[in-house]
């Protein structure tokens, strides 16, 4: 719902009411939403997470880490998936 109403709605993310509003759309609550975001209910334990896994390794989108040691950055298609699979695949074994 994010990544839609963003790049493809050009809605402005970054504004509580418009996030309260996508919430809303697929049915949260929007006045929890809107308090949670303006509370910043979460926030602390939003940091941390990210912390981590920044520690982790992960610099950005779309990273995957395969059985907690094997980490994959960047759009890789199906194919490249698929070979990795199969070498973690191969490991285990």
């Amino acid at each position: 719902a994010l990544f839609a109403a963003h790049f493809t709605n050009g809605r402005n993310i970054s504004d509580k009411e418009v996030l309260a509003d996508i919430a809303a759309e697929i049915g949260l609550d929007r006045s929890e939403a809107l308090t949670v975001l303006e509370d910043q209910r979460f926030a602390k334990e939003v940091r941390e997470t990210e912390q981590h896994w920044q520690q982790q390794g992960i610099q950005s989108v779309p990273a995957i880490i395969f059985n907690e040691r094997h980490l994959v950055s960047g759009a890789q298609g199906v194919e490249n998936y698929t070979q990795i699979l199969k070498q973690l695949a191969d490991m285990a074994d």
